[in-house]
């Protein structure tokens, strides 16, 4: 059985597939309380920013919303597909466009935060209150480390 790895995207002004990230989002959320952001602020954010998503035989497996500015405002991969390199993938998509590439995690999220440092991302900061229900966050940047950017732009060509 041949699997097939699809990758769409979603421009700005752009909503195609909003409900479908919109529901694995909120899967996440009830099995990991994490990405909990409402529907309203999550469609309006996806309208506006550019969305990258993975598809597996036609099944949505991650996604990336990322600003102009080159921030993740949303990063999620499905549960069941961590770990074969989707997350990677969706962020090298992200670095490939842009010079800088930074996002929030809750400083709670281990699970998060061991992700975005083995690819490279450094905690710069520690932010308090940060989320609606007073959780904090750290803000993350990627290493300006060209030889990083390489490695992640190969993740696109394979």
């Amino acid at each position: 059985m041949s699997v097939t790895v699809e990758k769409r995207v979603d421009g700005p002004g752009t909503s195609e597939h909003a409900d479908e990230a919109w529901t694995l989002k909120e899967r996440i959320r009830r099995e990991e309380s994490v990405l909990k952001q409402r529907k309203r602020f999550f469609m309006d954010a996806y309208r506006r920013a550019t969305t990258h998503l993975l598809y597996l035989d036609d099944d949505l497996v991650g996604f990336a919303t990322v600003r102009r500015d080159g921030y993740i405002l949303f990063l999620a991969v499905s549960p069941e597909r961590r770990g074969e390199g989707f997350g990677r993938r969706l962020v090298a998509e992200v670095a490939e466009e842009h010079r800088t590439v930074t996002c929030h995690a809750r400083a709670t999220n281990d699970r998060a935060l061991d992700f975005y440092e083995a690819i490279g991302f450094e905690i710069k900061r520690r932010i308090e209150n940060y989320y609606e229900d007073n959780g904090d966050a750290y803000y993350l940047r990627l290493g300006p480390d060209e030889r990083l950017r390489d490695r992640l732009s190969e993740l696109i060509r394979r």
